[in-house]
């Protein structure tokens, strides 16, 4: 069990949304206050999804919050009491129009733990079937396929940047026992 790190605390919502809350946190340390803003999100996940030839399939996806298009394994926001696999699949349905045949998990990380308590499950989709693509009404997504070695180069060049596919590639190498 990790023991609380942050003192009692002083907490106002700033801002409730859709997607996330807002807390600002005053907390009392060494005589003085100190004020932490924190983002709290219902966490998310994102699918390493793998054909049967080994190639992978990704998404390019317009970010508006960087200003950029962005290639990234597929992603998503947990709905409130969804289960992670459930919500794995679905994305993957959403946004690449494959279902798979077996979800399992490869870990969890926080994505921003400086200011967020997000947590990232991240799931290997295998067995890959076409199904119609569902993309969600404002979501600019394309679908994109690579091998491993061309998303490795990828993001050794700084061409992939998405800090969830850095770390679900990183987790999945290590389950399959290849080189990051």
């Amino acid at each position: 069990m990790i023991a609380a790190v942050t003192p009692q605390a002083q907490v106002t919502v700033t801002h409730e949304g859709p997607v996330f809350r807002v807390e600002r946190h005053l907390v009392a340390r060494g005589g003085r206050t100190v004020v932490k803003d924190v983002v709290r999100h219902p966490g998310a996940v994102a699918v390493v999804a793998v054909k049967d030839d080994g190639g992978l399939v990704l998404v390019r996806n317009r970010r508006v919050a960087v200003g950029q298009w962005l290639v990234e394994f597929c992603a998503g926001k947990l709905e409130r009491g969804e289960d992670p696999a459930a919500a794995a699949a679905r994305e993957l349905e959403e946004e690449t129009g494959f279902s798979a045949s077996r979800i399992e998990p490869l870990g969890t990380f926080f994505t921003s733990p400086g200011f967020a308590d997000e947590i990232m499950h991240v799931f290997l989709a295998t067995g890959l079937k076409p199904v119609p693509q569902r993309l969600e009404e404002g979501e600019e997504i394309e679908v994109v396929h690579m091998t491993r070695d061309e998303l490795r180069d990828r993001i050794a060049d700084g061409t992939v940047t998405d800090g969830k596919t850095l770390g679900a590639f990183l987790l999945w190498s290590l389950r399959t026992g290849g080189s990051p």
